[in-house]
């Protein structure tokens, strides 16, 4: 079965053009606790931000997402203009050094190559061409964002079969767990009595007293509860595998949830083979919350 969860780490790119201007967006995304959003635009095209941020909240729900814009024009677009400040000054300086020196005027070539009097500039934008550009720009947004989207998609698919075989792993020692012998209430009853009489010695203390005593202890130390609610996280994180959408803080709260059952577990174990079994349970926890943090 595909997987309908994402990961919050991926990487697009796209790539077009509009009249006589190209352009490229890159966008990245990493781990994020909600979605932060950041864009780098060209001086001018400020204006995007607002169009662009919305879009980037309707297909992404979580991760810090970092997009560049890079925008040029083509070489038939761009060209030359005169500055013409540098040109009065540079002309009004010629006719002073000709007043104090006696030669020859200068020729147009030779103020036109003084440095700023030319200028390189890129091509001019009308309001239309200027519209029809933005329209242009936000559908390769729309490319990329769905580039990216993709590209984490693909990452929880990688993802959701590590995180299926780590709760069948939970599932596999929350059994071992309960199948073990310590874990009957006969066995703890009998450990917790004869605990007792070897602490109690000749005390006197009469049997039904130490009944009582052992049936109390024996309530505190039996894990049978933390079990079921393992084997319940368990199918409930299968069921948010399932789902389609943002499930990382679900997934995060109910391995928390586990980890909770398990430190429980190793409290409460008398048995070191029961304990051991809560250890490893701990160690596959840990290693799925680590891969939790990065789905969306």
């Amino acid at each position: 079965m595909k997987s309908k969860i994402a990961s919050m780490t991926g990487f697009a790119r796209s790539e077009g053009a509009q009249d006589g201007w190209r352009f490229v967006f890159e966008i990245r995304s990493v781990n994020g606790r909600g979605l932060e959003w950041r864009c780098r635009l060209p001086q001018g095209f400020e204006a995007l931000e607002p169009e662009l941020r919305k879009r980037t909240k309707k297909k992404l729900a979580r991760g810090s997402v970092n997009c560049t814009l890079t925008l040029n024009a083509d070489a038939t677009a761009a060209g030359y203009r005169v500055n013409e400040d540098m040109l009065a000054e540079a002309v009004a300086m010629v006719e002073k050094l000709r007043v104090q020196i006696e030669c020859a005027p200068p020729q147009p070539e030779g103020i036109l190559a003084l440095r700023g009097v030319i200028e390189a500039v890129d091509g001019d934008i009308d309001d239309e061409a200027r519209s029809h550009l933005i329209d242009a720009l936000i559908k390769g947004y729309e490319e990329a964002l769905d580039g990216l989207v993709a590209s984490r998609q693909k990452e929880g698919e990688a993802m959701h079969a590590v995180l299926k075989s780590e709760f069948d792993e939970i599932e596999k020692l929350t059994k071992d767990a309960a199948d073990h012998a310590a874990v009957t209430p006969k066995a703890i009853r009998q450990r917790i009595e004869a605990q007792l009489q070897e602490l109690l010695g000749d005390s006197g203390i009469n049997e039904e007293r130490l009944a009582q005593e052992a049936a109390l202890l024996a309530i505190k130390a039996d894990v049978r509860e933390e079990l079921d609610r393992l084997k319940s996280h368990v199918e409930s994180g299968r069921a948010l595998l399932a789902k389609t959408g943002a499930v990382g803080r679900d997934l995060d709260f109910l391995i928390q949830e586990c980890n909770r059952e398990a430190n429980t577990l190793c409290s409460k174990a008398a048995d070191m083979d029961l304990k051991r079994i809560g250890l490893d349970l701990k160690k596959v926890i840990d290693q799925l919350r680590e891969q939790v943090q990065n789905i969306e």
